[in-house]
């Protein structure tokens, strides 16, 4: 179905407004009449054909005003995504100089130093090992995210069950839950189901598993909840941890925006996992919000449709 732009939604209110107002006037003659009755006089066929001229004029003059508003909203609009591709073009470059610039030192100290000893080589190879892991995974995520804003129409939407999604990734991070002394309370419902691509939704849990065990702090803990209403799922994912100073709060969710770059750069943190969250939510119909805990720490809340957004009924 064919959406309405701005303008042609201004053109068609102010014509419907007018058209009333004049039939009805016309017709009632000034609200005289109780019903509708026939013309008695020539007046009356006059100030009926007059309207309908300044109704077609007013709708012509109307309609180029909306088309000269829709070309302006257009234009805006075009150069406001020109400008995020720009900014996002800049942020990417940044982003991969670092690891790049890291991965060649090492490896030409390696190559042009012939007599190095080998505790030192090695310790260059894992550096650049790291760093090249820190490539992969932004790359990834910058894909991740191509594919949501520029191609969602490929993506497959199928059957996903959270609560054993959740219970894997658990046992993916337990490892690492253990050497931040976290826990990990998993407290979803069986029989969590929606329909939605698989790779995005594992990304919106996922992520967010990994940023608490990043962020949150050494022996907090992580809670996921969930209830439903008709058409959605309604998820918190909550921890106890140090939180976020609430002047970062309205940008979390930013392309590339870091709290504290250099932390985040030693934690392996790409800048982008709830970049990816927030738009992975959108797409399977939801919204997110992050708030600070009443008892400290970090609470994402976020929906999810139970059915495709495009196939709702």
């Amino acid at each position: 179905m064919h959406k309405l732009t701005e303008g042609q939604k201004m053109w068609l209110t102010v014509m419907v407004i007018f058209a009333i107002f004049a039939v009805t006037f016309i017709i009632f003659e000034d609200y005289d009449r109780r019903w509708i009755e026939p013309f008695e006089e020539v007046s009356d066929w006059h100030l009926l054909g007059f309207s309908i001229v300044v109704l077609i004029g007013l709708g012509y003059l109307l309609h180029r005003y909306a088309q000269k508003m829709d070309e302006r909203i257009s234009r805006e609009q075009v150069e406001k995504e020109n400008q995020m591709r720009r900014e996002l073009t800049q942020n990417i470059a940044h982003e991969l100089k670092t690891p790049v610039a890291s991965i060649l030192g090492y490896t030409e100290t390696i190559l042009h130093t012939p007599d190095i000893d080998n505790e030192t080589k090695q310790k260059f190879i894992e550096r650049s090992h790291t760093q090249a892991k820190r490539l992969t995974a932004l790359l990834q995520d910058i894909s991740v995210l191509n594919r949501i804003d520029y191609a969602p129409n490929v993506l497959t939407f199928d059957p996903v069950d959270i609560a054993a999604m959740v219970s894997d990734i658990a046992l993916e991070t337990a490892q690492a839950l253990s050497e931040q002394k976290m826990t990990l309370r998993n407290c979803l419902p069986q029989g969590i189901h929606v329909e939605g691509n698989t790779m995005l939704i594992y990304s919106i849990f996922r992520n967010l598993t990994d940023n608490a065990i990043k962020y949150a702090g050494t022996g907090t803990t992580v809670e996921i909840t969930a209830h439903d209403d008709t058409q959605n799922w309604h998820f918190t994912f909550a921890d106890n941890g140090r939180g976020i100073p609430p002047k970062h709060m309205p940008r979390i969710f930013e392309r590339f925006y870091r709290i504290d770059k250099s932390r985040s750069r030693e934690l392996g943190g790409t800048g982008l996992g709830l970049a990816i969250v927030k738009n992975a939510v959108a797409l399977h119909g939801g919204t997110i919000s992050a708030t600070q805990s009443p008892g400290g720490g970090l609470t994402f809340e976020f929906t999810l449709s139970k059915k495709h957004p495009k196939r709702k009924a």
